[in-house]
């Protein structure tokens, strides 16, 4: 920066150096100036006086000529050298505002990155054409694609997006060693060293307050950036929510209702799969991040804390990565059936202040233990889009799993939360019905040894 600067500097004073010494001259020369006498022809002089004008004014107008190539080389060389200095992503700041206009502005209008974690799949293509093409702004949603693994064809589909992304690269691909009965699960400790480094490059590197994480073989939604945008001042100010995410992992078409695609929930199930961290949580985790399994580690109850996700009704964002470590695990059964929300939801202009966790429960359970009770024999009968909410009550872990697994619902369990579970209760859409799978109403918490 100061060896751009001092070029700029030193061009301008060259400028106006040579223009005084031109003027010097001009007004220096015998008869230069106007109206001035040719003491050998001082009756001529008069007669002289348009020649020696129209000579000046060449005379200039060939210096300048002069002039406005040499500015336009030095501006040439300075453009030059920008180019060839690369600049991280970095958040928008003005050091001309105080600190109070800076966060005002930052609160109305935040920066919030897309951090695309990559490895060897160049259908990386598919989710980057999908965020370029539903972000509102570039400034406001720097896109950052991390790559693991050092492939070089996927390195290449993503240098082709240019500038518009910001290519970084994990630099340490080596084996990691791990226990003899690990050995099939070395692709899971280099994701979570992935991660690891990806995340500290975010909030440490580059130094931003939030992120967004997208793994490549997402597809995201047309109101993707929206949904984000309008729940982030909710997430910065309920210390009892810890991210949000894009997904519903009961999200299939059959049991979503798509024409309510604005509703949300909180669920004390961490769905990843697209999800909005703050720094404060990278602060928390990271001094502690596992060597392996990170998103089941996020779903202990020592990292969750008593803590929610807000997630909604119908995904934002759905899976296309039959291929991975985990072998398509759950994608033919449930995972490629996730619906993907169609239609623009303006969620910046909807008051979503009933997530905040008081009011939420007062509403959530006030439906969900007033809705009558049925079995699902009587569920399963055909029944029409007017009915309304309905409860399937459990007691235990196996009447849990008996249920869902006969509903189609992801019966698995982590640390004893169900998927997209918030105090135990499932919300889900059966035969046009809403229907509440929920433990009784004096449920006492989560049972760690249902996993």
């Amino acid at each position: 920066m100061l060896k751009k600067s001092s070029l700029a500097l030193g061009g301008a004073a060259l400028f106006l150096a040579w223009n005084g010494l031109l003027l010097l001259f001009l007004w220096s020369r015998p008869g230069a100036a106007p109206g001035s006498p040719d003491p050998q022809n001082p009756a001529g002089s008069s007669r002289l006086l348009p020649a020696q004008l129209l000579q000046l004014a060449q005379d200039a107008e060939a210096e300048l000529r002069l002039q406005r190539d040499l500015l336009l080389q030095i501006q040439r060389l300075s453009r030059s050298q920008r180019q060839k200095t690369p600049k991280p992503p970095q958040i928008a700041t003005s050091t001309a505002k105080n600190d109070d206009e800076d966060k005002e502005e930052e609160e109305e209008f935040p920066v919030i990155p897309v951090l695309v974690l990559a490895c060897d799949r160049s259908s990386v293509r598919r989710c980057l054409d999908k965020i370029l093409r539903y972000r509102p702004s570039a400034r406001r949603f720097p896109v950052i694609v991390s790559q693991d693994c050092g492939h070089a064809e996927t390195a290449r589909v993503i240098a082709s997006y240019g500038p518009a992304v910001a290519h970084i690269r994990q630099p340490d691909l080596s084996e990691i060693p791990v226990p003899p009965e690990h050995r099939k699960f070395q692709g899971y400790y280099k994701i979570s060293r992935h991660y690891r480094w990806a995340l500290g490059q975010v909030f440490r590197t580059f130094r931003y307050r939030a992120a967004i994480v997208v793994e490549d073989d997402l597809e995201v939604a047309p109101d993707f950036f929206e949904y984000f945008q309008a729940v982030l001042p909710l997430l910065r100010r309920d210390p009892s929510l810890w991210c949000v995410s894009a997904w519903n992992d009961n999200g299939k078409e059959a049991m979503v209702d798509a024409g309510r695609a604005e509703l949300l929930y909180r669920t004390d199930f961490f769905p990843g799969l697209g999800w909005l961290l703050l720094a404060e949580l990278w602060d928390e985790l990271e001094p502690k991040w596992p060597a392996a399994f990170w998103d089941d580690w996020m779903r202990q109850p020592e990292q969750r804390r008593g803590r929610s996700c807000v997630r909604p009704e119908v995904s934002r964002t759905m899976t296309f990565g039959r291929k991975g470590v985990s072998h398509g695990q759950f994608f033919d059964q449930y995972l490629k059936f996730i619906k993907l929300n169609d239609r623009f939801v303006p969620f910046t202009q909807l008051d979503l202040s009933y997530l905040q966790k008081e009011e939420y429960e007062r509403f959530f359970l006030r439906q969900v233990y007033s809705a009558p009770e049925i079995q699902i024999e009587e569920l399963q009968k055909e029944a029409g889009r007017d009915s309304g909410p309905v409860r399937l009550q459990y007691r235990g872990r196996d009447s849990f799993k008996a249920l869902a697994k006969a509903l189609g619902l992801m019966d698995d369990l982590k640390s004893g939360v169900p998927r997209a579970g918030y105090r135990g209760i499932v919300s889900f859409v059966c035969r046009g019905r809403r229907v509440f799978l929920a433990p009784p109403s004096d449920w006492t918490g989560y049972d760690p040894s249902w996993s």
